[in-house]
């Protein structure tokens, strides 16, 4: 697919975006709607998603754009969500499945009430999602689906625990899913960001080390990298070259020591 292609692939159609009040999800918010794409944007704040419905309608007037607040969190929020998304006649043609959070620390000092909800949310709700909505694609016989994992995907991370395991999921789900339904020409991409300058560290409840202030990427380029990859149909993607080099080093790593190598990267500095 040609860079002119890239860019006007998605005009006029319609983008479901989940964890869309702020960071990453706003940022894809913001691409889509410069390549041309309706949004759908679901959130639990219904007020950051109107306060970034306007701000990008007042750049895009001619953009169409529902608000749906939205726990995913909660058990068959996504049926729900599918139903009023088809009570207003919307076919969706991409799927970015990035709600989801971290939780620092060590796993056994952790609030379980907390683990359980990043569970939920970052592998039930997002499995469920995308078995709701590419059942349409794979009728339509085309669509694009964006998993959000992460660079913890990659290899197990003391004080990140349940949240890298979470991503590790995610990471392969989406790659076998590729598989399967590349022959209904429904793509289906994996973006693995790095330390992304977004409330992540906040939320989880970390303050940044040395090395995540080092290597740290701005949300915008990550969602420039992960739309472009998800168009050309590649099958996963993870953005910057140190994160990249990282990412494809610890296949040669012994796993006992790429969770020490984590676990310093996370509590120093």
């Amino acid at each position: 697919m040609s860079s002119e292609t890239v860019q006007t692939a998605l005009k006029g159609k319609w983008a479901l975006i989940t964890g869309a009040s702020s960071g990453l999800g706003a940022d894809f918010a913001r691409d889509l709607a410069g390549r041309g794409a309706n949004l759908i944007l679901v959130a639990r704040r219904a007020d950051k998603m109107n306060e970034l419905a306007a701000e990008i309608k007042a750049k895009h007037p001619e953009i169409e754009i529902d608000v749906i607040p939205l726990d995913l969190a909660v058990p068959d929020s996504p049926d729900n969500l599918y139903a009023q998304v088809k009570a207003a006649g919307r076919e969706v043609e991409v799927l970015i499945n990035n709600a989801g959070f971290g939780l620092y620390g060590m796993f056994m000092e952790t609030d379980w009430a907390r683990t359980e909800a990043l569970l939920q949310l970052d592998i039930v709700a997002l499995t469920h999602m995308t078995r709701v909505f590419a059942a349409d694609m794979v009728t339509r016989r085309s669509g694009y689906i964006l998993q959000v994992a992460s660079i913890g995907a990659f290899q197990p991370s003391p004080t990140y625990a349940a949240y890298s395991a979470a991503k590790s999921y995610v990471l392969y789900f989406g790659e076998a899913l590729n598989f399967e339904l590349r022959p209904h020409h429904v793509k289906v991409t994996v973006l693995a960001p790095g330390v992304t300058k977004t409330a992540f560290l906040e939320v989880s409840g970390q303050k940044p080390t040395l090395y995540q202030r080092l290597v740290m990427m701005q949300s915008p380029t990550v969602v420039k990298i992960g739309i472009d990859a998800m168009l050309r149909g590649k099958t996963s993607i993870v953005p910057g070259v140190f994160n990249r080099l990282m990412a494809w080093s610890m296949r040669f790593v012994p796993r006992r020591l790429a969770a020490m190598l984590a676990y310093r990267s996370m509590t120093l500095g």
